[in-house]
């Protein structure tokens, strides 16, 4: 019977195994998660939480969470260290501001929409000469649609927000 994480025929350990230096045994807590072929997602685990850390968590859940919560812990781990202050919370702050952002955007346009079907749903002008042909309009939105966002600016914007 092939164990999970494993690779069939070759009894090498699992990625918690190889970087802890012990011998993997049949009933490893970490082999079904952290499979030999992906070391770096124990690596960043271990290196903010700690492998004994882990393991009392992994012990604590019910078998059928321990995959979410290992996949949990690795998205934290990796923006933590991309992020040691904020980690995952500044990647929450920086999305929320963006859909803050986009938010107003698109109230602007609705709102220039709305302006848009009233002007158009109102009598045309005529040219002041009378002849009867209608004034001509030319139409220039007032908002920018550039929605690009810079990594600095994010960390800026984390700055002013505290």
């Amino acid at each position: 019977m092939k164990e999970v994480g494993r690779k069939q025929g070759a009894p090498s350990p699992c990625a918690a195994c190889r970087l802890l230096r012990r011998r993997c045994t049949e009933d490893c807590m970490f082999s079904p998660y952290f499979p030999a072929d992906e070391p770096h997602k124990f690596a960043s685990v271990h290196r903010v939480f700690g492998a004994s850390n882990v393991n009392k968590m992994l012990q604590e859940l019910p078998e059928y969470q321990r995959g979410d919560a290992v996949r949990s812990m690795v998205y934290e781990a990796n923006a933590r260290m991309r992020d040691p202050v904020y980690g995952c919370v500044g990647t929450i702050s920086y999305l929320q501001q963006q859909i803050d952002a986009l938010r107003a955007q698109l109230a602007l346009a609705q709102a220039e929409v709305v302006h848009l079907r009233a002007a158009a749903s109102t009598p045309q002008n005529t040219s002041p000469s009378g002849s009867g042909s209608p004034t001509s309009y030319t139409f220039k939105p007032s908002f920018d649609m550039d929605t690009v966002v810079q990594q600095s600016s994010f960390r800026e914007s984390l700055w002013s927000c505290t």
